[in-house]
């Protein structure tokens, strides 16, 4: 009895030790990302996987965390690399938490990634795949505002594709949902209500409008895009392209 007791405290003892490691990392991996440091802040993240390998969170951030830093690698060994690592980590939390919305949310977005090492009929299956999950993701939790963000790109590309592409998708590979411009900028501004700051969003929001005819609307997003403050890595890129587009649109 008193060795029972004993291994019984010992391995509880254990767990909050692990727990108390693993909040920790986290902590430090968040502050990180906020500064922002994005490849320390995945390190981070992966050493909190050795902790706890099935944390949903540090799984998500882990998936996301690749797309951006790969979407930012010159090399393009080194960036497919991170996208494969990306779609890993999303096909993980996915399995683990098939109803979990940000696993939805990252396997869309490693997706789209993905879909630059694509052709043919593997391409056009991965673009229905991404908007499926968007959809999920959304149905799972209708404010997250990333999935709403995913789905507003995912119309605004497939719309953009013109008769002879939508004819050869569907004689070829059976065609693609249905999208629209109206509903891309229906889904950028849902992402936009629900994450003010989110600066990407701002950005694509613009060349929606933009492409709809509403050049005024347009300019209105760059122009507030540019008074928000740098929350990740990409902010300066995407700030900087702001500016580029504004010139041009002027």
């Amino acid at each position: 009895m008193k060795l029972f007791s004993f291994l019984f405290f010992f391995v509880l003892s254990i767990t909050q030790i692990c727990a108390q490691d693993y909040r920790t990392v986290i902590i430090e991996a968040d502050r990180l990302e906020a500064i922002p440091s994005e490849k320390a802040a995945f390190i981070k993240f992966k050493e909190a996987l050795k902790i706890q390998p099935t944390s949903l969170y540090a799984l998500t951030k882990s998936s996301e965390l690749c797309c951006r830093i790969g979407a930012r690698e010159n090399d393009t060994k080194v960036r497919d690399d991170y996208y494969s690592t990306a779609l890993i980590y999303a096909k993980t939390a996915l399995k683990l938490y098939p109803k979990s919305d940000e696993a939805n949310v990252v396997m869309a977005l490693s997706i789209a990634r993905s879909l630059l090492l694509k052709s043919g009929k593997e391409k056009v299956n991965a673009v229905k795949e991404l908007k499926d999950y968007g959809d999920k993701a959304v149905a799972e939790n209708p404010r997250n505002f990333k999935a709403w963000h995913v789905l507003g790109k995912w119309n605004y590309e497939v719309s953009n594709l013109n008769v002879f592409e939508r004819l050869g998708a569907k004689i070829v590979y059976g065609g693609l949902p249905p999208a629209s411009l109206e509903n891309s900028i229906a889904c950028y501004e849902k992402a936009k209500q629900l994450s003010p700051t989110f600066t990407l969003n701002y950005l694509e929001l613009a060349k929606a409008y933009k492409r709809n005819g509403d050049k005024q609307k347009a300019l209105a997003q760059l122009n507030y895009l540019l008074t928000l403050r740098n929350y990740t890595e990409d902010d300066p890129r995407i700030k900087s392209e702001a500016q580029t587009l504004l010139k041009n649109w002027m």
